[in-house]
Order: structure tokens, then C-alpha cells, then sequence
């Protein structure tokens, strides 16, 4: 039974037509499974619940798709490269990949990748986050944004649109800063290089976030205008909560035992300190960037991805052409 929510999300803007669990999964076709558990196990976020059927089921239809896309991009470059008398190299399809705090956007950006990477042709695919772009926390505190942090005022938008800008014009050995959510914070010595691939993953929680239309008609873009498709994890409210603490319970025994962890102060508070202070974090900072500044940009996407209390996606949303 469709609920309301995802009633109101197929009547969105952008028109999307929904396909129940099992009709998507039959437009897999012929498309081989190129994963195994042990690629699961390295892809697989903290407390991800995902298994092959659910990579069979959604995500080798949703590769099947974009590797049609990418063709039809190819294709139409050509065509241009004929019609301006040009023998230019092809530019990044890129994707991006956009949702709540513990959705699972980072599996589901790694499983594509895996996917995508192992076709018949073996494109080259590489994948990046936008934490990287988040200002450091000295800029943060100095400009009192730290309990804003993931919000879209705490990036650094000129960077990101200069590498999007790089990457789209097929630029070669492009940086991008590296973060660390052991210290919580962007890494000065480290970058990440791009080197023109034929797929480029672009994950992150604001990146189908625009901005405010100019007076001046002097508008700069947004990174989602980079994209050539887009992807949006999608979940009830209530589930994504009760994620993020049990994400949290986890974090608590595992990574913020590290005493070089941000978040060290953590790891010895009980269940019921634990309890209090996730919520507390959900309610004043996660759930507000998600309802201010996430989901608003919904109906922006390609494919919306609707997952049920058990992590499962349970209905695709395809944006009508």
C-alpha cells in the first residue's frame, strides 16, 4: 500500500513515476551481478542492513539505467564533437548522489561505483564526497557556524564550483580536499586527485542545493548544474532518527573509543547519556538542515530512492522525461 507521503511525492514539481520493489527490480533484464558479499562488506556503511537481493533488486536496474544514459551522453557528444568539427575528449557523465544524514548515501554512492566500474567496457569511476569542501573548523568557529556544520552556508562553494567546473571541462588531475571524521575536520596535507574518468560520484547531503535567485540577473551556479543525473536517498523522518541513534550507539563503542577522535568525550557516556545526546544533535541540528535545506530539494532529483523502516528500498521514483 502506497502512503501518503510517497503520494505526495509522485505529484511533486517534477512529475515521477513510481515503480513498486518488484516492477523495478524485473527491468534488471539481463544484467550480470558483478558484486559479492565481499565487496558488500567493504562498501557497506556503519549499520547499513544491505544484502545482494536488495543489490539485485534495485541497484543493478538502477546500473542497467544510468549505463543507457551514459551511452545516449556519449552519443550526443559525438554528435556534437561532428557538427563543430571537433575531435575533443569526452567529458565526466557525473552523478550525483544527495539525502539525510544516516540514509545511506555513502553505500549506495559505493555500490554504484562498484557497479558501474565493472561493465563490459570497464569505465574508469570515481567517486567523491562533498565533506571535503566544508571549511575548516578554525573558519567555522571563528565565524560562530559550528553548530551549522553541514548546512550550506558551511562550505566553501567557490571551491567545490571550481572543481566541478575543472572536472566538467575535462581537466586533468584535479584536487580536492580530503576530511576526516576521525578529527572532524578538513585535512591540510592531503587531497584527493581526479583524473578524468568516464563516471564521476558526487555524494553529499546539500548537493542539489540552490541558491537564491539573483536581483542583478548575475546569478553563479550551483553544483547540481554540473550533474547529469541525480539520485536522492529518500525515508521516512522518523526512520532516518532512529538511524542516526543507533549510528550513534555504534560510533560511541567503536571510533569515538580513539582518544584522537572529535568525538572521544562520547565514549564512555551510558546508554541513557547516549540516548539524550543523539537525540539532542537529531533534533537541533540534523533535523533542521534536513527540513530547511534536504528536502526541499527532493523533487530536484532524477530517481528518488524510498526506504522502508528496515532500510530497504520499498518504491523508485523516476523523473518522466
Amino acid at each position: 500500500m502506497v502512503d501518503l507521503e510517497e503520494e505526495d511525492l509522485a505529484r511533486e514539481v517534477s512529475p515521477f513515476r513510481r515503480f513498486g520493489r518488484d516492477e523495478w527490480a524485473a527491468l534488471r533484464a539481463d544484467t550480470p551481478m558483478t558484486l559479492t558479499e565481499a565487496d558488500l562488506d567493504e562498501v557497506r556503511s556503519l549499520n547499513d542492513k544491505i544484502d545482494l537481493t536488495e543489490v539485485e533488486m534495485i541497484y543493478l536496474p538502477l546500473s542497467r539505467l544510468l549505463n543507457l544514459y551514459v551511452q545516449a551522453s556519449q552519443k550526443l557528444f559525438g554528435a556534437s564533437n561532428v557538427f563543430l568539427h571537433r575531435s575533443e575528449l569526452k567529458v565526466p557523465y557525473i552523478i550525483g548522489v544527495a539525502g539525510s544524514v544516516a540514509g545511506g548515501k555513502s553505500t549506495t554512492a559505493r555500490i554504484l561505483r562498484r557497479l558501474l566500474s565493472r561493465w563490459p567496457s570497464t569505465p574508469k569511476v570515481d567517486l567523491v564526497t562533498t565533506d571535503g569542501f566544508l571549511m575548516p573548523n578554525a573558519t567555522l568557529e571563528r565565524e560562530g557556524l559550528m553548530t551549522r556544520k553541514g548546512f550550506p552556508e558551511s562550505y566553501d562553494l567557490p571551491k567545490i564550483l571550481r572543481f566541478m567546473s575543472d572536472i566538467k571541462s575535462g581537466e586533468r588531475d584535479v584536487e580536492l580536499p580530503l576530511y576526516s571524521h576521525l578529527s572532524y575536520d578538513v585535512l591540510k596535507e592531503k587531497t584527493q586527485v581526479i583524473d578524468q574518468p568516464d563516471i564521476l560520484i558526487v555524494e553529499g547531503i546539500n548537493v542539489l542545493q540552490t541558491g537564491r535567485p539573483p536581483r542583478d540577473g548575475r546569478g553563479i551556479p550551483n553544483v547540481s548544474d554540473f550533474f547529469d543525473f541525480s539520485i536522492f536517498i529518500d525515508a521516512d523522518v522518523a526512520d532516518l532518527k532512529t538511524w542516526y541513534i543507533e549510528r550513534f550507539f555504534s560510533l560511541r563503542n567503536g571510533a569515538f573509543q580513539d582518544p584522537k577522535s572529535y568525538f572521544h568525550r562520547y565514549a564512555s557516556i551510558s546508554d541513557r547519556e547516549a540516548l539524550e545526546t543523539a537525540s539532542r544533535i537529531w533534533t537541533s541540528i540534523n533535523l533542521v538542515n534536513l527540513r530547511e535545506n534536504i528536502l526541499p530539494t527532493r523533487p530536484r532529483a532524477d530517481l528518488v530512492l524510498r526506504k522502508g523502516a528496515d532500510h530497504k528500498v520499498r518504491s523508485v521514483f523516476l523523473r518522466k522525461l
